[in-house]
């Protein structure tokens, strides 16, 4: 079963940064759009960032300018830098991956229903 892992996450105070790493092992990154959504309290999977099969990256108003995605196919990693943390970041923080070119749809709100594999996800708390 494909699996993806994300790794990272944790705590942190407002103003603080952290780096969250996936694991995709059996992803080929020119076959896949990867990216990084996340889920406040009691509210919709929301899409942060995306990058497509040519490695274009698009990032979905949610949290522009705070985050930077990348991948690194050494590693076989998808990493999202998040910096300038707020406490309305707290959320679970999910990465996905989709067989379609769909990177430019990661801010619509059906943008998860988009991608088929789906990590477990990693809790981010930043505090005041």
């Amino acid at each position: 079963q494909v699996q993806l892992a994300e790794l990272g996450g944790g705590s942190v105070q407002t103003g603080g940064s952290l780096r969250a790493p996936c694991e995709a092992p059996e992803f080929t990154y020119s076959s896949f759009t990867m990216a990084w959504f996340r889920q406040l309290p009691g509210k919709e999977r929301e899409g942060i960032a995306a990058i497509d099969h040519d490695g274009t990256t698009v990032y979905a108003d949610t949290m522009k300018g705070r985050v930077t995605i990348s991948n690194d196919n050494a590693k076989k990693t998808l990493d999202l830098q998040m910096n300038s943390l707020k406490p309305e970041d707290t959320a679970m923080y999910y990465c996905a991956a989709s067989s379609h070119p769909i990177a430019a749809r990661i801010g619509a709100s059906s943008a998860r229903n988009l991608y088929g594999f789906w990590g477990k996800g990693t809790q981010v708390t930043v505090s005041s």
